[in-house]
């Protein structure tokens, strides 16, 4: 009916299950076609329709609802610099005429599985997924592949499936950040991930690279200083104590520095050795990766690898715009996997193995 109120942003997302992203955008596209009109503070309402302006709503319907709409599933809130990602998707879809719509997996395999089914019965064109983890709906994303429907991959791919995905260089990231502390003159270097290998393949091609890196410089990979997945067994209340037993042990076995999955496992270390009289850099030093906007802005700056969000977005975009254009894209053979390059940030978390303190030995947690 005209004038009549329609749910707010927030009813909206609850009731279709989408994010206020989405259904922000759709009452923004709404009121340009002239369907709504918006009252500051009191919300948005049907707008009354001009019956002699019958054809040129007919064809602004028409225009509408021939724009296709692809769907990214997300499994965090976007933010932390990770926005980056959605920003780079938004623009590129936007300057092809296509319309996103935004779904978070919520870091649950089991939801990312119902959006998979979902999604596509629903009638969206494509979808671009962040996967929970390497291993996960596997069958889901083969049986997507099979029957042809347009799907991105970004920040992780399927080894063996031939499913496009842009993902960042990982392996150099590894790479560059160990070959920074052998130049520093560290010889016991650390790789720390809170979970293991076979989960994701950003961390696995990580820890590829760390090792590439100590091989060509003429040192051993010691699996002592070498930590995975005990995510499970840290939370608010214990990862303190836990990261502080954790930095113990391993400068017991001599290391001196220390590569994290990413900044936010970094900087829980570094928060744990503040909290312990260890001091970064000079008793340890420490790399993260991903370039988070907290890690710039730390007590101590991180020294981290810096992915390229933003263009990881584009090209996802740009790939599914091709296949959803051009369905031969979908059936070629060669690899579609991108990378995308990777930089390594310097700040103030790593220091030179000469520059580093002991204070007569080893400094040890309290």
């Amino acid at each position: 009916m005209p004038n009549q109120q329609i749910p707010t942003e927030k009813e909206l997302a609850q009731h279709f299950q989408v994010s206020r992203i989405t259904t922000k955008r759709a009452l923004e596209e709404l009121e340009r076609s002239g369907y709504i009109y918006r009252k500051r503070g009191s919300g948005s309402f049907v707008k009354e329709r001009d019956v002699t302006s019958g054809q040129e709503s007919l064809a602004r319907v028409d225009r509408i609802s021939t724009k296709k709409i692809i769907s990214m599933i997300f499994p965090y809130t976007m933010d932390n610099g990770y926005a980056g990602f959605l920003k780079g998707v938004s623009d590129q879809l936007e300057a092809k005429g296509f319309y996103l719509s935004v779904h978070s997996s919520d870091w649950n395999p089991y939801k990312e599985r119902e959006l998979l089914l979902r999604l596509p019965e629903e009638g969206f064109d494509g979808v671009i997924l962040y996967p929970y983890s390497s291993i996960d709906n596997m069958d889901i994303v083969y049986s997507l592949m099979l029957r042809g429907y347009p799907l991105v991959l970004i920040d992780q791919y399927y080894p063996n499936m031939n499913v496009w995905s842009v993902v960042s260089d990982n392996q150099r990231g590894g790479y560059i950040g160990t070959e920074h502390f052998i130049k520093l003159g560290h010889q016991r270097i650390a790789y720390v991930s809170s979970i293991d290998l076979h989960m994701r393949t950003s961390v696995r091609d990580r820890f590829f690279g760390y090792g590439q890196a100590l091989r060509d410089y003429g040192l051993v990979l010691d699996p002592h200083l070498c930590v995975f997945n005990f995510y499970e067994s840290v939370n608010e209340e214990n990862k303190v104590a836990y990261y502080q037993h954790l930095i113990h042990n391993l400068l017991s076995r001599g290391a001196t520095a220390i590569m994290a999955e990413h900044d936010e496992l970094a900087l829980d270390l570094m928060r744990a050795c503040a909290k312990g009289g260890i001091l970064v850099p000079e008793h340890l030093s420490i790399i993260g990766f991903d370039d988070i906007e907290l890690a710039e802005h730390h007590d101590t700056p991180l020294t981290t690898i810096a992915q390229h969000y933003y263009e990881i977005g584009r090209l996802a975009a740009e790939g599914m715009t091709l296949q959803v254009n051009s369905p031969e894209h979908l059936h070629r053979t060669e690899e579609k996997q991108q990378t995308v390059p990777v930089t390594l940030k310097r700040r103030e978390s790593t220091a030179s193995r000469k520059e580093m303190i002991y204070n007569g030995g080893t400094p040890i947690i309290s």
